[in-house]
């Protein structure tokens, strides 16, 4: 099965610092030995590269070629399944930010889950489960410990 991957847990995979980087490591190697692969988005490498290079997010920050060399190893990986945003997750964009009266602060995650939607991926590894749940239409991997 293709799993959805959001930047929380690029970001976490990446990152050797980062408090969910075992658990998210756990997670991709099994997921990996188990066969299934992962569907990754522009939108998400851009979202990679910017919080991996900002100084206020991270407490030693990628320069900007270790951040785009790290995120054209995920593009590239024979293990990832590229989607891309289209005239139908536009739509559904825009059906979801009114129907569901999402602010400002939810424009990438959405746009993210329509793209991901539209390209079949049933399944999101994330820790901002709430940001998706609200959408119904995936099943949330999460990679920290259930609260």
């Amino acid at each position: 099965m293709t799993h959805g991957i959001d930047t929380d847990f690029l970001v976490a995979a990446e990152i050797r610092d980062h408090p969910f980087h075992h658990r998210a490591n756990a997670l991709l190697r099994s997921l990996l030995a188990q066969g299934h692969d992962f569907a990754l988005a522009p939108q998400t490498l851009a979202e990679f590269i910017h919080i991996v290079t900002d100084p206020k997010r991270m407490p030693q920050p990628l320069t900007l070629a270790e951040a785009i060399g790290r995120a054209e190893h995920w593009w590239q990986a024979a293990e990832v399944v590229r989607v891309f945003p289209e005239g139908a997750s536009v739509a559904d964009f825009f059906t979801w930010l009114t129907r569901h009266q999402l602010g400002r602060k939810r424009l990438l995650d959405t746009l993210l889950a329509a793209t991901f939607h539209r390209a079949g991926i049933q399944r999101l590894i994330t820790n901002n489960a709430s940001d998706y749940r609200v959408l119904g239409v995936f099943e949330i991997v999460t990679f920290q410990d259930p609260v």
